[in-house]
């Protein structure tokens, strides 16, 4: 029988029994309990620790719950055998820091968004009183709603508000049996692979493109070509070169990322002729909105579509927050019910109290007031940051294009853009390199400057600071 030390802290707020399995799981993991020792008996381990036997019962079942141990009735309780672990490995990951899949784009997550990081909305700006009601609210309709299982392709009120916005904003006339709400982007990509059997197909993609969406797409199966972009969008001969038989292209033709140019006319027509022609699929990544910072947002693609091959995708991530994990698909009409039956199996819409806060942030016309007031403030932001790079940064960086709520930049100097953004987040800035978005040599060496929460207090000065990482060439 093994002797166990385990040392209580009555003065903690964690349960007598927690201390006692956490101690237990630890010498256990740790090789301090051999496999097969059996464990005291509960009346022994209770007296030694001066606690009821049903404390030491609610250990052991937990151990025994997790199979690290075996009970045997009245034979005793015995340390379940452990695979064997390499050298150097054990356990020891699990408790390691969480990094992101991709650091060059995230490079931590829910932590605050420091100067020049992308993707993320206004965090002094955003209407957390307003919105922190909205979702009280939220809450307590949903659990006063009747007990039963929600729509799984969304909330109903939520798939008319978008519907309706979309008439308005983007141009698209869709019903809301046309609307499914998503996990995010992510979540709707993941749908449209499913539901339209694209694994081991081929895929056009924009070369510069978003890299966690071609990684997406190679996950999912599907053979990714990069197709070159040009000031016009997406080269559609260039793709019909390298990929005649491709089933599906993704593209951002409202403003391209991360070059930020807008897909011309010519080219979305030739897109959907190549689509309708070959019986191909587009997703339109349509990750901005309506949030163009410089005139009127272009329709959407979707709205030009007549024969049904586009899928547009949608979320609240930068206008709202990515937080949320929210997002919508809206599919051809006659592909509303397949789908649906797809995400009801799969991929039903996520929680109802989001989605009910952010109907009503819709409905009551909170939304489109609250893009209003931001691309007043982001288009001002960006002014500010140009200045600034003009003034503190020119001689290593050079403004290459403005792309929706960012500032692409070149580097002038022979630095690694990977390495310079890397320096600049342990001095407090996030910077996105560049070449990580091309998957075709030579790549642009480069950083892309989020402006949605610069602070232009000290703007100048963080401009100096990324002057300066950028100035190191080795």
């Amino acid at each position: 029988m093994t002797s166990l030390s385990i040392g209580l802290d009555r003065a903690k707020k964690t349960p007598l029994a927690t201390q006692i399995y956490g101690a237990i799981r630890a010498a256990i993991e740790s090789g301090q309990i051999p496999a097969d020792a059996k464990l005291p008996s509960w009346r022994d381990l209770a007296a030694q620790l001066g606690v009821s036997r049903g404390t030491v019962r609610i250990a052991y079942e937990r151990l025994v719950d997790e199979q690290l141990a075996t009970s045997y009735g009245a034979a005793g309780t015995r340390v379940n055998g452990r695979p064997a672990t390499p050298a150097g490995s054990g356990r020891a990951h699990a408790h390691s820091p969480d990094t992101s899949p991709i650091p060059e784009l995230f490079p931590t997550f829910g932590a605050k968004p420091v100067p020049f990081q992308m993707g993320v909305p206004a965090q002094d700006a955003f209407p957390y009183k307003l919105w922190s009601r909205m979702m009280v609210s939220a809450a307590r309709h949903t659990a006063a709603s009747p007990v039963g299982y929600p729509d799984p392709r969304g909330d109903p009120d939520l798939r008319r508000e978008v519907a309706a916005y979309l008439g308005i904003a983007r141009g698209i006339r869709c019903s809301p049996s046309q609307v499914l709400v998503t996990a995010g982007f992510a979540g709707a990509l993941g749908l449209v692979v499913r539901t339209l059997a694209l694994e081991g197909e081929q895929a056009w993609f924009e070369d510069p493109g978003f890299p966690l969406t071609r990684t997406a797409l190679s996950l999912a199966g599907m053979a990714v070509t990069a197709v070159p972009v040009d000031a016009d969008g997406l080269d559609v001969d260039a793709g019909i070169r390298m990929a005649p038989g491709a089933r599906l292209a993704v593209v951002t033709p409202g403003q391209q990322a991360p070059l930020g140019m807008t897909m011309t006319l010519a080219r979305r027509r030739a897109l959907l002729d190549w689509a309708g022609a070959n019986g191909a699929w587009i997703v339109e990544d349509d990750y901005l909105s309506e949030l163009q910072l410089e005139g009127r947002a272009a329709p959407a693609l979707a709205s030009l579509d007549q024969g049904g091959r586009v899928l547009h995708i949608g979320t609240f991530s930068k206008t709202i927050s990515p937080a949320l994990r929210l997002g919508f698909l809206v599919v051809p009409p006659e592909l509303a019910r397949r789908f649906g039956d797809v995400a009801a199996c799969l991929a039903p819409a996520p929680g109802a109290p989001i989605q009910r806060a952010v109907a009503d942030f819709l409905q009551e016309g909170h939304y489109l007031r609250h893009l209003r007031r931001m691309k007043r403030l982001y288009a001002a932001r960006r002014e500010a940051l140009l200045r600034c790079l003009r003034k503190e940064a020119a001689d290593v960086l050079a403004v290459q294009a403005t792309a929706g709520m960012a500032v692409v930049t070149r580097l002038r100097t022979d630095a690694s853009d990977v390495d310079v953004a890397a320096r600049a987040l342990q001095a407090g800035l996030a910077p996105v390199p560049l070449s990580p978005w091309y998957v075709h040599t030579p790549a642009a060496r480069g950083l892309l400057l989020g402006v949605t929460n610069v602070d232009e207090r000290r703007l100048a000065a963080d401009c100096r600071r990324l002057a300066g990482l950028a100035a190191i060439t080795k």
